[in-house]
């Protein structure tokens, strides 16, 4: 259903008339408000982002939590997927379906990549998923998935993690062509240790991306695709298509995952910019995925950093260098149109992660001037309201202690089609320490 666009004269007027207020800790006021949200998105929406300002807001982790719990009992969700490694993230779906280990611990640890299996919220999302599937009452089961791509500032897998697993696939079903793609594979993977040195992130002369052997590894992945899809027919009667496609899925984030060791290894100028456009469009094929295979059972929630999952370019300043690229947000625009939707996120202030009060006149400082402690505002993208004070808003000061918040900008009236602002977020103590 589409609603006419309300049309407001200054910023503060569409404040005051468009936020709507609401508590966490107030079931009636949170579920009033997000469902208010899902309604302005429509029907069409199987995919939707929940950007985060800044890694470790424990007030915002909380949030996405609460949020993904409303919208599976209310709104037909049946999966969230979330910023941590796409291969290790099957650790912690066998686990919320019963079959992994007892406890939590091993999963924090094998489960998620950048420490995120650290973070209280993220034991708390899972615990429950792990509840919910366990009640025979619940007939639609929740998925749990890693969306991001098997990089990190600090170091890149070595491809042997994905490739066995399609190896392993393949073998299972045709244990003689899975014994010689394995054969043919094996000997180049060598040692991971050389695929995962961290200096190669900034020095592309450590790098083994472009060795005989790695170039060799590329072609071996090509083929191997290539057998997987010619035999569709064959390999989906055998396992089932869910499987199939999971290999697949696994074999496709190999070739990705060799392209990227390949661009490492190269010297350029824009080596850091073409990395992390690689990387976001490695995420983007993953959400793709991942909602194709919900398609049938519901829908799905994204949950990374805003600058992941805005529409419009994103931007890093790194020392001097300003890296640019497009983000995943701006390939699921393109590849999914309506279907897509996406909520950024801001806060006030966090004292815990070298946030202070927003400067007068941003965006921060007059949203948090309406009552909270939180509000939901829809950003209509941009329509409707008065273009030249949005192009004239101040930006406000970033973090002295969390590198990773972001500040809301002019472009976040067209990155996001809702934003979602906190007064405040503590820090979520059980991720990396802040310096």
């Amino acid at each position: 259903m589409s609603h006419p666009t309300p049309t407001h004269a200054t910023l503060d007027d569409w404040i005051a008339r468009e936020a709507t207020p609401f508590s966490v800790d107030s079931p009636r006021t949170f579920n009033a408000a997000v469902d208010k949200v899902i309604a302005s998105l429509g029907d069409s929406v199987e995919l939707l982002g929940f950007g985060e300002a800044l890694h470790g807001g424990k007030d915002i982790l909380i949030l996405r939590n609460r949020l993904f719990q409303h919208l599976e009992e209310a709104h037909g969700y049946s999966a969230i997927a979330i910023e941590s490694s796409f291969p290790r993230a099957r650790v912690v779906n066998e686990y919320v379906a019963g079959r992994g280990p007892a406890s939590y611990e091993p999963v924090q640890c094998t489960g998620f990549s950048h420490g995120f299996g650290q973070l209280e919220a993220n034991r708390e999302l899972v615990k429950w998923m792990q509840r919910h599937n366990a009640d025979p009452s619940h007939r639609v089961k929740l998925q749990f998935y890693g969306f991001d791509s098997p990089t990190e500032m600090t170091g890149t897998d070595s491809p042997s993690h994905v490739l066995h697993f399609v190896l392993d696939y393949f073998a299972s079903i045709d244990p003689a062509s899975g014994q010689e793609y394995r054969q043919r594979i094996e000997p180049l993977l060598g040692q991971d240790s050389d695929w995962e040195n961290p200096a190669a992130m900034m020095d592309p002369t450590k790098s083994i991306g472009l060795s005989p052997q790695a170039t060799a590894l590329r072609i071996e992945t090509e083929e191997l695709i290539s057998e997987l899809r010619a035999r569709r027919p064959e390999l989906v009667a055998k396992s089932d298509q869910s499987r199939y496609l999971e290999a697949l899925q696994f074999a496709s984030e190999a070739r990705q995952l060799l392209n990227y060791h390949a661009e490492l290894a190269r010297q350029s100028d824009q080596r850091l910019s073409r990395l992390l456009g690689m990387r976001d469009a490695m995420m983007a094929d993953n959400l793709a995925y991942m909602v194709s295979r919900e398609r049938d059972r519901g829908k799905v929630l994204a949950f990374a950093h805003n600058s992941h999952l805005q529409r419009g370019k994103t931007q890093w300043q790194l020392g001097p260098d300003v890296n640019t690229w497009w983000p995943v947000g701006s390939h699921l625009n393109e590849m999914f149109g309506p279907r897509y939707a996406v909520i950024g996120s801001a806060v006030g202030e966090s004292l815990a992660n070298g946030i202070g009060q927003p400067e007068a006149g941003t965006l921060e400082a007059r949203l948090t001037a309406v009552p909270g402690p939180a509000r939901f505002i829809p950003t209509h993208k941009g329509q409707g309201l008065p273009t030249s004070a949005i192009a004239a808003l101040p930006t406000r000061s970033g973090s002295m202690k969390n590198p990773t918040y972001f500040a809301l900008t002019p472009q976040s009236f067209t990155d996001f089609d809702w934003l979602v602002v906190l007064d405040s977020t503590a820090y979520d103590l059980g991720g990396p320490p802040l310096q």
